[in-house]
């Protein structure tokens, strides 16, 4: 499907975002988004900060911007009108971009997308997370608990900064009218966006997707693979306790962070560092099974699905959207979060049970096919667009 403007070309798109100073999962989904836009036809532009800038600022600077950025609205107001934009797609707007985005892409009258890879808007700290476990303290109230807990960073002041930010548009309907649709990346974090306080009715759902048109291989595979940031909310150290507990663990990891001296402990040969995308899914493809012991209520790791790509069952947590995507016994297992006996028991049963975990790979390749290619990806992309700016002509035909 693809939507078309009057004059029959493909909506032209500005995609928005605000990088981060270490690249993260966010930065390749809106890359990968952009690459996908232009391949198919699409004018599109991207406008972007990237949070290096940071160090050239004072406190009292960033955090007036955080609440609002001049820059924003001054540069997208020139960008719009030179680029005359069907639709506005943002990703990040922490902190540079900030909320001012909206309201400069309603003065002009293009409707705004904003993906939801965070649960920013409802905390301080973004990942419902405190003490190594998840904290829901602040989801459909004033986020005061973020603040004098010092959920950012362990500071009062950022957190302040933050949740001030939040309540003051909550107060302005910056978030339920400014923003024409939101995509949430599956059921459970929209029915969470949904208890904070969004619109329902403008929430959208659409998972991440890589591209990966190569059919996987399901001989010769064996061990599993931890990819990701070696942070607590990941996971690690239940999987670090959990292979303790195995007699012959044959887990490799990948990754850098806090925890690289604990997976260096560990996993010994097995810890393999930083790698490129291309080393992490032959990597995949070689394995048994992925090991996603988060801790936090993930929104969608784009390692489940380059994972199922490779025909690369899932062992994970059974918390929020993990027990949504990977489907118990048919496209891998899940274990209670944080319990590192309940999580070698899965990996115990899943080395004695190969045939199983590839017919699992098999069923893991199919979801893929079915819901995470650039094609349905697209797909899904242009029917939010469409909604989107039917959305605003029809504002601006009844108020003619």
């Amino acid at each position: 499907m693809k939507v078309e403007r009057d004059d029959g070309c493909a909506p032209r798109v500005l995609m928005v975002h605000n990088a981060y100073q270490q690249r993260g999962g966010e930065d390749a989904v809106c890359e990968a988004e952009f690459a996908l836009l232009a391949q198919r036809g699409h004018a599109v532009r991207l406008y972007a900060r990237h949070n290096d800038e940071i160090a050239a600022q004072s406190r009292v600077k960033l955090a007036a911007q955080t609440v609002w950025s001049s820059r924003t609205t001054e540069e997208l107001a020139r960008v719009i009108e030179a680029f005359r934009p069907d639709v506005i797609h943002a990703h990040n707007t922490f902190p540079l971009v900030s909320p001012s985005l909206y309201w400069a892409a309603d003065r002009a009258g293009v409707p705004v997308v904003q993906t939801l890879h965070n649960f920013r808007l409802m905390c301080p700290q973004a990942m419902l997370l405190r003490e190594g476990r998840v904290c829901e303290d602040c989801v459909g109230r004033l986020p005061w608990r973020g603040v004098v807990r010092a959920c950012y960073r362990g500071s009062i002041a950022q957190s302040g900064v933050l949740a001030g930010t939040v309540v003051l548009h909550r107060a302005f309907g910056t978030y339920r009218h400014k923003v024409t649709r939101y995509v949430a990346l599956n059921r459970f974090c929209r029915d969470k966006f949904v208890q904070a306080g969004l619109p329902a009715e403008r929430i959208r759902i659409k998972p991440n997707f890589i591209d990966s048109p190569e059919r996987p291989a399901w001989t010769q595979r064996e061990g599993g693979l931890f990819v990701g940031r070696l942070s607590p909310e990941k996971g690690l150290d239940v999987l670090a306790a959990a292979v303790r507990q195995l007699p012959h663990p044959r887990v490799s990891v990948v990754g850098d962070g806090e925890l690289a001296p604990l997976a260096r402990q560990t996993f010994g040969g097995g810890y393999l560092g930083f790698r490129p995308v291309d080393e992490i899914l032959a990597l995949m493809r070689r394995a048994l099974y992925l090991v996603v012991p988060s801790l936090w209520y993930e929104n969608f790791p784009r390692t489940i699905a380059e994972a199922y790509a490779c025909g690369l069952p899932v062992i994970a947590s059974r918390i929020g959207a993990l027990a949504e995507i990977v489907e118990d016994g048919v496209t891998g297992l899940l274990f209670e979060p944080g319990d590192a006996q309940d999580l070698a028991r899965r990996l115990q049963w899943a080395e004695a049970h190969p045939e199983a975990m590839r017919e699992m790979g098999q069923a893991a390749r199919a979801a893929y096919e079915a819901h995470y290619t650039p094609e349905r990806n697209y797909q899904q992309l242009m029917e939010i667009y469409a909604d989107a700016i039917e959305h605003v002509r029809q504002g601006a035909r009844q108020a003619a």
